[in-house]
């Protein structure tokens, strides 16, 4: 951790209220997951429409989720467009909660973080996702589909499985809406942060019975924001918010001297 007498934490501000303008809303995750999970629905909806077990039926079940996946594609760009302009006058508004006790040059400086970049890449990437809920589900199908034929015992129960595969999308759908929201969230903090001088953050966890050990113990410990801390259960690095269905949140560390 920098010297502490060139630097500024901003959450000792924010503790004495009891919260953070950059801890995660849980209102954005929500919206998005309701919407995700609508999709999956409706892949759960083509996939019974077609007979389980029969190659020739998966065969063609694999082109209807193709073509229902290319459908998607102009939807997921609006809602994903929407969404992130949604957590970025988010963050903004976080920001400038705070930098009314700094001057205007750091104010300024602010204005002309780079976040647009950033937005592209979380576009892509969220439509990405979206439009592979149903071409992982096709997948799924598939590979089910050639164990039922390589083993006629199990034939019925994996029939079964094959008619679950709205339910497995439907969780794969609520794991993106947490986790990609989450992730941008921090990666929108961490480009306006860097972009006036931050070298770092502490880690702040939400600490309630859902929270995982690994990161009740991160609490309240400083990580640059290029050397993430190992958060995952393998291994894994990442900062708050960026793993999956991680809540945690970054609390910004400034320099003194920009104050």
């Amino acid at each position: 951790m920098p010297d502490g007498s060139m630097i500024i934490p901003w959450a000792w501000l924010d503790k004495k209220a009891g919260s953070s303008p950059f801890q995660k809303s849980a209102k954005h995750e929500k919206e998005y997951a309701r919407k995700l999970r609508h999709v999956a629905r409706e892949v759960g909806r083509i996939v019974n429409g077609f007979p389980a077990g029969d190659l020739s039926a998966a065969s063609m079940l694999n082109v209807a989720l193709s073509r229902y996946a290319e459908m998607l594609r102009p939807w997921a760009q609006s809602v994903v467009g929407r969404l992130l302009v949604d957590l970025d006058r988010q963050d903004e508004q976080a920001w400038i909660s705070r930098t009314k006790q700094m001057g205007r040059a750091i104010r300024y400086e602010l204005e002309t973080a780079p976040t647009g970049q950033a937005l592209r890449g979380y576009l892509d990437e969220n439509v990405r996702l979206i439009t592979s809920l149903p071409l992982e589900a096709g997948q799924r199908v598939h590979e089910l589909t050639m164990e039922a034929l390589s083993n006629s015992t199990r034939a019925s129960e994996i029939a079964k499985e094959i008619q679950r595969t709205g339910d497995v999308t439907e969780s794969r759908a609520t794991l993106i809406a947490r986790t990609e929201v989450s992730r941008t969230q921090t990666g929108l903090t961490r480009v306006r942060a860097e972009h006036i001088g931050s070298e770092g953050y502490i880690w702040r966890a939400v600490m309630d019975g859902d929270t995982r050990q690994r990161h009740k113990d991160l609490d309240g410990k400083y990580f640059g924001w290029r050397d993430p801390p190992i958060a995952g259960e393998n291994g894994e690095r990442y900062a708050p918010g960026c793993g999956p269905n991680c809540r945690c949140y970054p609390e910004v560390v400034i320099p003194q001297e920009i104050k």
